[in-house]
């Protein structure tokens, strides 16, 4: 069986760094990272949390779920709203693939955008749900 976790963060991060929306939000090249530099310039998206689950299918499936979180300092919250819009619509019906996986379905469930308890920053949460086949 292949690296479906590792196929499938590696599509979605050259995915979306590579669209037009979230590089003029997040930089050319995009700041989309597994976990973001120290010394990073704001904003920035990287992945979080990320779980996955054998599909019981033909193609040795796997059912993911991740969290995308996206760090803003802009005083107020539509940085972090208008990052998260961009990851929406450049995931819309989208077919990512890398080292021999595909994605068969990927969506965004959930957004949330919040403050940090300092009011120096703002967070913004996507949740996607993906499902990956063997090639």
């Amino acid at each position: 069986m292949r690296d479906h976790e590792g196929a499938l963060q590696k599509a979605l991060i050259g995915h979306l760094r590579a669209d037009t929306a979230v590089r003029a939000l997040l930089g050319d090249p995009a700041r989309v990272w597994d976990a973001a530099p120290a010394d990073s310039v704001w904003p920035w998206l990287a992945i979080g949390r990320s779980e996955s689950r054998p599909v019981a299918a033909d193609g040795c499936g796997v059912e993911h779920t991740l969290s995308l979180r996206c760090a803003s300092r802009f005083a107020g919250t539509e940085e972090a709203k208008a990052v998260l819009a961009a990851v929406r619509a450049a995931l819309h019906d989208v077919t990512l693939e890398a080292d021999g996986v595909r994605t068969v379905s990927i969506r965004a469930t959930y957004a949330d955008v919040f403050r940090s308890l300092d009011q120096k920053r703002v967070w913004g949460v996507v949740r996607v749900r993906a499902v990956t086949e063997e090639i």
